[in-house]
């Protein structure tokens, strides 16, 4: 296979066409979570940083903007076959840097690829509509223009894919964009970057500023950036949001969840045993999709009980560059010991430790961020564990003798990221599709990530905005919508 080697050195920006070194006193070190090995070190950018970045992209925005539909997407062409091409090259960086197993870091690229094809549809997509004779002799239509300078701020659990929810759609509708990847995860964002020289994107088109809270206020606050894109916890989300409203600014802020499974009697057991312990340790359980609470009704309690016990003690734990691995770390020491620290606070107010991943050890790789997969049973209501956000690899079982009560438990939650139900029953499926309080359902699925054509459709304190990211509502999200009515007199000046 071949791989990409990480820079162990100090990483530069993107910024107009050329990679150039931060000017910032501040840098922070990018840690291979399995090993504890020292990769590269980030620059943490300043508002000078960001603001040579945001001139770039300013003064590419009328000549881009002009391009036609049809030549902004050849670019994007080019991105997509450069991303097969060098796909286990990024996946292999994902893994180094994040932690996921290169299994994981292959399946997030393939998502991200997705997300290029779709923004490649763009000379459909973005067509608006018109009328003739709204009244007599007059026409109306409706176009669709891009914004200007756009940015994107992403996290650390999905150091490929989650750019691509922004990046395509943003080019391609003829914004200029810039990108703040997670400084805890900026080698992968790096590479691509690196791809998308080769794409023949003109100078400033597309930046790359690392950097941490500074530069996301830097970006937010800026006159020339007309939109902010986030994904995050929902504290940060909350703050995004509210500060680049204050702005003026369109923005779309992607939070934290609790994502609850209703498991039915009549579900079928081995398969909803396999799914939910993908989703809810997939990943080391950090991504916001991951089932974190099961609901059990009725006799499901001991049967998925004993099984999702068995499977998730099955699961290989450890470096996820390593034949065989199934889990890997989470992403630094100190969300180990917040991790830790959750499971022993839902201890003691009351939950059962059905398996226990704290304190774990992994043969030649101890300085490693492991926690194993673990399972809290008959969780209290009351419990802080209940509506906290654990960001780790543990599952939470709580019963329920019927689906009121499941439904009653769901609509509780602050969040609403995700939600999934196992059933053979048709009727109990629709009512749960009907009835469930979140943005995101599954059915028999437990990872219920939509396709790049629909919304990644969060509810509740899992989102803050109107506009979704990926498919339509990229569209409406980096477009204005302009209305021309028009009246032409007659020329008396000549006959036609």
């Amino acid at each position: 296979m071949s791989v990409a080697a990480p820079p162990a050195n100090k990483l530069t920006n993107f910024i107009n066409g050329q990679w150039v070194e931060s000017q910032t006193s501040e840098w922070r070190d990018v840690v291979n979570p399995a090993t504890g090995e020292l990769l590269a070190s980030v620059p943490l950018a300043d508002a000078a940083d960001v603001n040579k970045a945001v001139e770039a992209a300013a003064a590419a925005f009328p000549e881009w903007r002009r391009t036609p539909p049809e030549d902004r997407i050849q670019p994007l062409f080019k991105l997509k076959t450069l991303l097969e091409e060098h796909i286990d090259d990024i996946a292999r960086l994902i893994t180094l840097e994040n932690g996921k197993t290169f299994v994981e870091g292959k399946a997030e690229m393939r998502r991200a690829i997705e997300n290029v094809e779709v923004a490649c549809g763009i000379p459909m997509m973005m067509q608006g509509y018109n009328l003739e004779d709204v009244a007599r002799g007059i026409d109306e239509m409706m176009i669709r223009q891009p914004l200007g300078v756009v940015a994107a701020i992403v996290p650390f659990n999905f150091p490929g894919m989650i750019a691509f929810w922004y990046l395509p759609y943003a080019i391609a509708t003829g914004n200029t964009f810039i990108l703040k990847p997670s400084e805890r995860v900026p080698l992968t964002m790096r590479y691509v970057y690196e791809l998308l020289e080769k794409t023949g994107l003109p100078k400033g088109v597309v930046n790359l500023v690392n950097g941490g809270k500074a530069a996301v206020d830097a970006l937010i606050d800026h006159p020339k950036v007309r939109a902010i894109s986030f994904v995050g916890s929902t504290p940060v989300a909350r703050y995004i949001y509210s500060r680049s409203a204050q702005q003026g600014k369109r923005c779309q802020c992607q939070g934290g969840a609790k994502n609850h499974v209703i498991v039915l009697p009549d579900a079928d057991m081995p398969m909803a045993t396999q799914i939910i312990s993908d989703s809810a340790f997939g990943c080391a359980g950090q991504r916001c999709l991951a089932v974190s609470v099961a609901v059990t009704i009725g006799e499901a309690q001991k049967t998925f009980r004993d099984s999702i016990a068995d499977a998730a003690s099955k699961l290989r734990v450890g470096n996820g560059l390593e034949d065989g691995v199934q889990m890997g770390p989470v992403i630094s020491p100190q969300s180990k010991e917040r991790v830790e620290s959750l499971i022993g606070v839902g201890e003691k107010q009351g939950a059962k430790v059905l398996l226990d991943g704290r304190n774990a050890k992994i043969p030649k790789n101890e300085r490693g961020n492991f926690v194993k997969p673990t399972i809290l049973d008959d969780v209290p209501a009351t419990s802080e564990i209940t509506d906290t956000e654990i960001f780790g690899p543990v599952l939470s079982l709580v019963h329920a003798d019927n689906m009121d009560e499941a439904l009653a438990f769901l609509e509780r939650s602050a969040y609403g990221n995700q939600a999934s139900l196992f059933t053979s029953s048709g009727s109990a499926a629709r009512r749960f599709r009907y009835e469930a309080p979140a943005g995101n359902i599954g059915i028999n699925i437990g990872v219920a990530a939509p396709m790049a054509y629909f919304p990644f459709s969060g509810w509740k304190n899992s989102f803050f905005g109107d506009l979704h990211g990926q498919g339509r509502d990229a569209i409406e999200f980096y477009t204005d919508k302009k209305v021309v009515v028009e009246r032409w007199a007659k020329e008396h000046s000549r006959k036609f």
